[in-house]
C-alpha cells in the first residue's frame, strides 16, 4: 500500500498541478473518480491482468466508457498509465488528487457517527463547531451505528473526537484501572 501511494504520488501531482493551471478541478475530480471506478471494477481487473488483452483494448474500454467526463489531458493520463502497466494505481491516484484538491481548496470531509439519526440542526452545530476549530469548510457524512450506547463519533482528518458513551465508558475504566 505505501509503495502504491510511493508510485501515484507523482501522477496525482502532476494531474493536480495541470488541473489547477486550468481552473478545473473539479473537472478532474470528476473524471479521476469515474476513471477510478472503472478500472476499479473486478471484471476490468481481470482483463487488465489478461496477457491475451492489448493495452489498446483496454485504452479503448476504459476511454469509451468515461466518455467526455475525461478532459484530453485527463485522457492522454489513463494513456500514460496503461502505457507503463500502473493503471491499476489510478483509484490510489485519484484519492491522493483529492486530498491536494481539498487542501487547496481549504475543506475537509468529516464523518460522524451517531447511535440516532442527527437532526438538521445538530449537523449544523457540529459544522460550525468543527469549522471553527478546524479553520476549514466542511462537510458532513452521517452514519448511523446502533451499537453505540449514545454520543457520536467524529472523525475529520487526523483528529478523532470520541463523544460516545461507549469510549466515555472505556475512558471511565481505564482511568480507574491505573
Amino acid at each position: 500500500m505505501a509503495e502504491n501511494t510511493t508510485v501515484a504520488r507523482p501522477y496525482a501531482q502532476a494531474a493536480f498541478e495541470l488541473a489547477r493551471g486550468k481552473n478545473a478541478l473539479r473537472a478532474w475530480s470528476d473524471g479521476l473518480q469515474l476513471a477510478a471506478a472503472v478500472a476499479a471494477d473486478a471484471r476490468v481487473k481481470k482483463l487488465i491482468a489478461n496477457p491475451r488483452v492489448r493495452p489498446e483494448q483496454i485504452q479503448d474500454l476504459i476511454l469509451g466508457v468515461c466518455g467526455t467526463h475525461l478532459a484530453g489531458e485527463a485522457q492522454n493520463l489513463i494513456k500514460v498509465l496503461i502505457q507503463n502497466q500502473r493503471l491499476v494505481l489510478l483509484p490510489e491516484i485519484a484519492a491522493l488528487y483529492e486530498s491536494y484538491r481539498a487542501e487547496a481548496e481549504r475543506t475537509l470531509t468529516a464523518e460522524v457517527v451517531s447511535a440516532f439519526p442527527l437532526s438538521d440542526e445538530q449537523q449544523a452545530k457540529i459544522t460550525q463547531a468543527l469549522k471553527k476549530r478546524l479553520g476549514r469548510d466542511i462537510s458532513l457524512v452521517c452514519k448511523v451505528d446502533d451499537t453505540l450506547l449514545g454520543g457520536v463519533i467524529i472523525r475529520a482528518g487526523d483528529l478523532v473526537i470520541d463523544g460516545s458513551v461507549t469510549g466515555q465508558l472505556s475512558k471511565l475504566a481505564g482511568a480507574l484501572a491505573h
